[in-house]
């Protein structure tokens, strides 16, 4: 091995002394190899912040629907279900026996009861807690499945369950495939679903929804049925003091707000609306009288020549009514 001295023009000043490196040993692990770990120390903390995130989702996802008002029961049941998938994915990480997750759900209740509102939420709350590949939510009905002539069915609904794997398909008024009788084609379309239940069983969520009465005899028409459907979530109408929450909710977030005498005056028509409409008990009913509400509001204050910003905001007695709801 030469080692070099240079000595300075300035004797002030040391030699500068080179010592070449030593030869590279082909058995010594290489820079690259340390680098390695790194990386794999990066992955692993990667790993660490999408598990947080995706947790943090969850709790967003959570927190929203408790900001529904109402629903006690279905909120008590959607946090069993978190628990319940949670727990099993812990078993497999475990090598213990797991739960097969058979996510299939029955929603039972009247209109505007939250039903389509808690369904995509269940969607967004399955794809992060990894059951689902994207927790889309396809809406369809009768109409959309089933077909006019012999096959059509078939490919109608195999249409919509491509669009909805790796989300829920959620079927509105599911009762009525099994309405005409046994040469109608809504059992063709209930016998593709059923298929498609079982092979995508790891990527689908079917969720069948319709009126209480009307949803148990469907159920009663094909035996297979329930059995594939483990889960059954009942939504009850909403009470007078929750669709006067609703009321005021919807009217906050146009930025409206009624005097005290407009909060009377709607509690005494949502309590007309009970006893005389036989779906009243719901916030779709709500939402029509608080829009008819807000243009009879505009109606008012277009016959002045001018409104205060309080004007603009305020809701009266006079503003509320039930005509032609």
């Amino acid at each position: 091995m030469t080692i070099r001295i240079t000595f300075k023009p300035d004797n002030s000043q040391p030699p500068v002394i080179q010592i070449p490196l030593p030869p590279k040993n082909p058995s010594e692990p290489t820079p690259t190899a340390e680098m390695a770990g790194i990386g794999r120390a990066r992955k692993s903390n990667s790993t660490q912040e999408k598990d947080k995130d995706k947790d943090k989702k969850v709790g967003e996802i959570l927190d929203e629907l408790e900001t529904y008002i109402g629903l006690i029961i279905v909120k008590r049941l959607i946090r069993d279900l978190q628990a319940y998938v949670e727990i099993q994915k812990r078993r497999l990480q475990e090598k213990l026996i797991a739960e097969p997750l058979v996510l299939h759900m029955i929603f039972r209740g009247n209109p505007g009861t939250g039903k389509t509102t808690v369904a995509r939420l269940v969607g967004r709350l399955f794809k992060e807690m990894g059951v689902l590949q994207k927790g889309h939510v396809i809406e369809c009905e009768r109409a959309d499945l089933v077909g006019e002539y012999i096959g059509h069915t078939a490919q109608k609904t195999r249409e919509q369950l491509k669009k909805a794997l790796g989300g829920v398909l959620f079927i509105d008024e599911a009762y009525s495939l099994a309405r005409g009788g046994e040469k109608d084609f809504g059992k063709e379309a209930i016998d593709a679903l059923v298929k498609a239940m079982e092979d995508n069983k790891d990527n689908l969520v079917l969720i069948l929804a319709g009126y209480r009465q009307e949803m148990e005899w469907f159920l009663q028409t094909n035996p297979g049925l329930r059995s594939r459907f483990p889960i059954h979530i009942d939504f009850p109408d909403y009470t007078l003091d929750e669709l006067l929450a609703i009321g005021k909710l919807m009217l906050k977030t146009r930025q409206y707000e009624l005097t005290t005498e407009a909060e009377d005056a709607l509690r005494f028509h949502l309590q007309n609306l009970l006893n005389t409409h036989r779906y009243a008990g719901n916030a779709r009913l709500v939402r029509n009288l608080v829009e008819k509400t807000v243009r009879k509001q505009a109606v008012r204050l277009f016959q002045k020549t001018s409104s205060s910003r309080e004007e603009l905001i305020q809701i009266l007695p006079e503003d509320i009514n039930l005509e032609d709801l």
